[in-house]
């Protein structure tokens, strides 16, 4: 068994990485956030057109994000055996066929189930970006390009809501469909012609396989702590996202659409940090750079805490200003802590793309209701805060214990490549 702290001499040489690459990087990450929030706000009108109720409709939005995490965890391995080009092309065409079939349905399930599909198909792009990203840079570039690619994707998933507004009230919700299977068929063409196989092979032969990339990954403390920690700073997120709607409505008493531009500013200082990462990350590391956004993390939930206490909190500027800096943090540290992941065993860098996906989504959902029932239960923002501290604390914690200075230093080493060419464009 190849020692899964080595990284890999390919067989041939790698694509060389330009612009218009990165850009169907871009594009193939954000086509599952983009179909999954393009619909929000179509959903009141779905629950009177089909003459449903509200929590049937949600199902539109809750099992895609199942769908996403599912097909993670087999996106990526069948990569690794399969190649990137032809499984992201697979699903791409199954979310283009989706998205027709969501156009045309004429029930409620028939919906669900076409988003589900599309779900399934558009998961491929997520985890395919991470892992090919890896397959072109060393080591000490994918934290920067990783967090270059988010940041691009971030610009089109927050516009995602306000595009689907429009597109519903000017030509009817079905319209969203038919332009989201545009777009895919868009995507899949552009990626047929224009993004060649990045597949690393091991030298010597060596066929790893899901098993055997499975337990190398499983049983290496490095992966289990970068995924944690990334695992980890993502359920800030959801947790946040879940408690935040109560918090500003129903404890502080402003509107719904205030709430949105308050909550707008989280997204705007989580593209500001992939930002930061793009240039930090290079420089100093992926280890470095990630203890500097878990040190933003920790200081600006102790700050929050500080203002629960005394009650400050209860001012919305208070509330976001300081969560602005832990969205900083978060993205330094989820960027680089996948690019840690995945770099453990780039040869298998599509099965600890999914699985690292994955347990992402799967965890996050489970925060996403511990915040909602925090922010809901509770007639101040303390409990919520005390859980984003607590939860930044552990992503620390979980970096410290199982990512040893010294061993993440020899990967660094190692992940200098010799037979890689540094195609960086920045």
């Amino acid at each position: 068994m190849t020692d899964p702290n080595a990284d890999v001499t390919p067989t041939r040489a790698a694509p060389r990485a330009t612009w218009k690459i990165l850009l169907l990087l871009v594009v193939m990450n954000g086509l599952a956030p983009v179909s999954l929030y393009i619909l929000v706000p179509s959903l009141p009108l779905l629950t009177t057109t089909f003459g449903s109720d509200v929590s049937t409709v949600q199902l539109n939005v809750s099992l895609f994000m199942v769908g996403l995490a599912l097909s993670q965890l087999v996106t990526g391995p069948l990569s690794d055996r399969f190649g990137r080009r032809p499984v992201l092309l697979g699903g791409l065409t199954l979310t283009a066929i989706a998205a027709v079939g969501a156009m045309l349905a004429e029930t409620l399930p028939q919906l669900i189930a076409a988003r589900v599909l599309q779900a399934l198909g558009s998961a491929g792009g997520m985890v395919l970006a991470r892992a090919i990203v890896r397959d072109l840079y060393p080591r000490e570039r994918v934290g920067g390009m990783i967090s270059l690619v988010i940041a691009v994707m971030m610009i089109a998933q927050l516009l995602s809501p306000l595009i689907g507004s429009l597109i519903e009230t000017a030509f009817g919700w079905r319209a969203i469909f038919s332009v989201m299977a545009a777009v895919s068929i868009a995507i899949t063409v552009a990626i047929a012609l224009g993004l060649p196989e990045t597949r690393r092979r091991v030298a010597g032969g060596e066929k790893g396989g899901f098993v055997t990339d499975i337990r190398a990954l499983a049983t290496t403390p490095a992966f289990i702590g970068y995924v944690l920690c990334q695992m980890l700073a993502s359920a800030i997120i959801f947790t946040f996202a879940g408690g935040g709607p109560y918090v500003v409505v129903n404890q502080m008493g402003r509107s719904a659409a205030e709430y949105g531009v308050w909550f707008a500013t989280s997204g705007f200082a989580y593209l500001i940090g992939n930002l930061i990462s793009v240039r930090l990350s290079p420089r100093y590391g992926i280890d470095r750079t990630i203890w500097v956004g878990l040190t933003l993390q920790i200081v600006g939930a102790i700050l929050n805490t500080i203002w629960g206490v005394i009650g400050l909190n209860m001012d919305p500027s208070w509330l976001f200003g300081t969560h602005m800096v832990i969205m900083t943090g978060n993205a330094l540290a989820m960027s680089n802590a996948s690019a840690g992941a995945i770099s453990i065993r780039p040869q298998a860098a599509g099965t600890a793309s999914g699985a690292m996906g994955f347990l992402q989504m799967g965890f996050g959902s489970l925060c996403s209701q511990l915040g909602a029932w925090l922010g809901g239960a509770f007639a101040t923002p303390l409990p919520l805060n005390i859980a984003i501290l607590a939860i930044s604390c552990a992503c620390a914690t979980a970096l410290f214990a199982l990512v040893p200075r010294r061993s993440s230093q020899i990967r660094a080493r190692q992940g200098a490549e010799p037979n890689e060419q540094d195609t960086g464009l920045l």
